[in-house]
């Protein structure tokens, strides 16, 4: 770690100037330049009374791109070094910080800017602005900040083409490269728009680029949401039908049953933009995305950051959060188990919790419902008993799962996770049921309001029915694909295949958004265990449950007949026709199947194939690969390798996703390394596993979680919606009252 003033600043000296006497007039009698300035522009101008303010490390194009937004916006242009650095000190940049040094160059740059006053202006800040606290507040006032974020590759080879002389204050014994990360930090906390500038982009198209995130900035109209059972053939222009990124992590579910989804589409990026985040870290990737996926007005930038620095900043084991894994041949484990709980429901559930409490208003509390097949309840728990005190005190969290549709070790978890404000109840029924009742209450209009009006007490989702939580699934799909290209396995626009351990069909449908917004994905694999309803679906075209019942098997996170998430994916191929997807969905609940159209299910099959695992075969996976690799697979993860074996084209490298830690089905897992005797107890699974010393290692989040709290208490309750609700009604009036 550098502190501030370990070395010297950089800077770039240029020639182009302003009119010293503007600057001048600016300084001195900011009221009177803005009044003389005014009249060049129009009233429906961009800007209006804002400044763009241009921020970046030196060589990022700053002054360049300013100059060519002031043309198009025919607004002033206004360079800090230039125009007001070397005009309130009359002597070059580079005469001042030989004159004074570092810290108080710094400092008299501060004070220049806070005497510094403009409106209606694009100004270019020097790189070493961000670096005084007060000057960029006095900043900000006025200014909406654009980070013109451009790879530190690029950077250095820039500089390095301009001359070493041309930089002034470069320190001895300290690497450039390293200077460049430092101030990274600085450019994170103040800016408001982020603006990726690929290495060889004109600066014209960085300044539409400008231009174009300034106005997504302005105004937040065109980001609106709908339901997947909207009828409305465009926006509808009544005030309470546009529907917020805020809006949906509170609501979760869709009042007419359905599920949102952007209205708009998901953006997307350019394969420039995506190749200058080859060499970032995972943090990095995921604000970038997450930026571009949740407007500004509903979370800003760096509030954003914090939150995003929050969830993934110390609560993974493993520092690259989700590590790409070489398996054999042309197969890669994308390892999403190294959360506090040991799932990949961890990416969402310790982000989620953080943005459902910055968008809820305060004036309300929230009872968050949650139904598991496995790994959800724990994830949530953990993420939601996180949050701060006061966001604790106002929001909490009830988890449903299947009594006896889990594993031992997954029911341990979810019942050591429990908090003050987070709880878990046992249904003596299945996943579906727990999965419908909830759905069931959320459309009950008649509880939801005596909730509200009797406790103040709102209901929210955090399933993956919860937009939110499909988004950082986003992230990690796309991170996979650019650390096969960092690693050199692939260059980048060249394909791979995808195949996931599938149930709600929430883990292929992010890896389905991240194809939309420009990761190379060739096609996806749905894996699927006994329950195969997905299988048949995707081959056939005709989703049936008549006479089907759910078995209870190793993979039991997809143990699940009813895929909530495929609504989603439906309504994205049926080009958002809301009516037929409402009567799809509808003909599934009352008659108990549905059938595509033909040209759907050719447009699904260009995208899908499906397999399913037996559980003979799932557990013979388990064997091989131990055998061949001395690594553990999970039993879901052993389901996506054995389609992946049979349905594998091997003509480009093909990612699995590892969803979940083998340490959660112990029993399971030594079943299939052909183990006699097993002792019942979690706690002694786990520790004749950690005796294989196999890689992974046994997951240290779910040791101590087991070690701490044994079995403990839960309630547990009759497969009856009311008897739900009654529960429902009792915890709020534990908690909030």
């Amino acid at each position: 770690m550098f502190h501030i003033f370990q070395y010297q600043p950089l800077r770039l000296i240029t020639q182009n100037s302003l009119s010293s006497m503007c600057l001048k007039l600016m300084l001195s009698r900011p009221v009177a330049f803005a009044q003389i300035w005014k009249s060049w522009f129009s009233s429906d101008s961009l800007l209006g009374k804002k400044n763009i303010i241009l921020m970046g490390p030196p060589g990022a194009g700053k002054t360049t791109t300013g100059r060519i937004v002031g043309q198009k916006l025919d607004c002033p242009v206004i360079d800090i070094d230039d125009d007001v650095l070397e005009t309130t000190w009359n002597m070059s940049v580079s005469e001042k910080l030989q004159d004074v040094g570092y810290e108080e160059f710094l400092e008299e740059e501060g004070k220049a800017l806070l005497k510094f006053s403009a409106s209606g202006s694009v100004i270019s800040l020097s790189g070493s602005n961000p670096l005084h606290a007060a000057g960029m507040q006095h900043m900000k006032k006025n200014g909406i900040v654009v980070y013109l974020d451009v790879p530190t590759t690029v950077i250095l080879s820039r500089l390095k083409s301009m001359q070493v002389d041309r930089i002034v204050g470069l320190s001895p014994g300290i690497s450039l490269k390293d200077i460049l990360q430092f101030r990274k930090q600085f450019y994170k906390r103040w800016f408001d728009i982020r603006v990726l500038c690929e290495g060889d982009i004109a600066a014209e198209v960085v300044a539409e680029k400008v231009l174009d995130a300034v106005k997504r900035y302005q105004g937040s109209e065109m980001e609106t949401f709908i339901s997947t059972r909207s009828s409305r053939s465009g926006r509808s222009m009544e005030e309470d039908s546009h529907k917020f990124f805020s809006d949906v992590v509170t609501q979760g579910l869709a009042p007419d049953g359905g599920l949102f989804v952007p209205e708009g589409g998901l953006p997307e990026f350019t394969a420039g933009e995506w190749q200058g985040l080859i060499e970032a870290t995972y943090i990095e990737r995921a604000q970038v995305i997450l930026e571009r996926c949740i407007h500004p007005a509903d979370i800003p930038a760096s509030k954003l950051a914090e939150i995003i620095e929050t969830a993934y900043g110390e609560n993974f084991s493993c520092s690259k959060i989700a590590p790409v894994r070489h398996l054999a041949g042309n197969q890669f484990l994308l390892e999403l188990f190294h959360g506090p709980t040991a799932s990949f429901k961890d990416f969402a559930l310790q982000l989620v919790p953080h943005l459902f409490a910055y968008c809820i208003p305060r004036s309300c509390n929230y009872l968050i419902l949650v139904a598991t097949s496995g790994d959800t309840g724990s994830a949530v728990l953990d993420g939601f008993s996180r949050l701060h005190d006061t966001d604790r005190q106002r929001i909490a969290v009830v988890n449903f799962f299947p009594e006896d549709g889990v594993s031992p070790i997954q029911k341990s978890q979810m019942i050591g996770c429990q908090k003050e404000n987070a709880w878990s109840v046992g249904v003596k029924s299945d996943f579906d049921f727990c999965q419908t009742a909830i759905k069931q209450i959320f459309t009950n209009s008649d509880f939801t309001g005596f909730l509200t009006v009797e406790y103040g007490t709102a209901l929210a989702a955090a399933n993956s029915i919860n937009w939110a939580r499909l988004l950082p699934q986003i992230v990690y799909h796309a991170s996979a694909y650019l650390d096969l290209v960092n690693q050199g396995i692939i260059s980048f626009g060249s394909p791979v295949d995808i195949c996931i351990p599938t149930g709600n069909f929430g883990n292929i449908l992010a890896a389905f958004y991240a194809k939309m917004m420009g990761i190379p994905i060739r096609k996806f694999i749905c894996a699927s265990n006994e329950n195969n309803v997905l299988t048949d679906f995707i081959r056939t075209g005709v989703y049936d449950l008549r006479g089907r019942k759910l078995i209870s098997t190793f993979s039991s996170a997809v143990d699940i007949l009813k895929s909530s998430n495929l609504e989603r994916y439906l309504h994205l191929i049926a080009n958002g026709d809301g009516q037929l997807v409402t009567q799809l969905f509808n003909q599934l609940e009352n008659q108990g199947h549905f059938q595509l159209r033909k040209d759907l299910l050719e447009k699904l099959q260009q995208d899908l194939v499906a397999g399913w695992c037996s559980e003979e075969d799932c557990l013979a996976a388990i064997h091989s690969v131990y055998s061949t690799t001395g690594y553990i697979l999970d039993t879901h993860t052993a389901v996506a390798k054995v389609v992946a074996d049979r349905l594998q084209d091997r003509t480009c490298p093909i990612i699995i996703s590892s969803t979940a830690h083998y340490s959660k089905f112990a029993p399971a897992i030594l079943r299939a390394l052909r183990i006699a005797e097993i002792n019942q107890n979690p706690l002694s699974q786990l520790h004749l596993l950690s005796s294989y010393s196999a890689l992974p290692p046994i997951h240290w989040g779910l040791l101590e979680t087991l070690k701490k709290t044994g079995n403990g208490d839960h309630q547990v309750c009759a497969a009856d919606t009311n008897v739900l609700m009654s529960h429902i009604e009792t915890l709020i009036q534990n908690h909030f009252m």
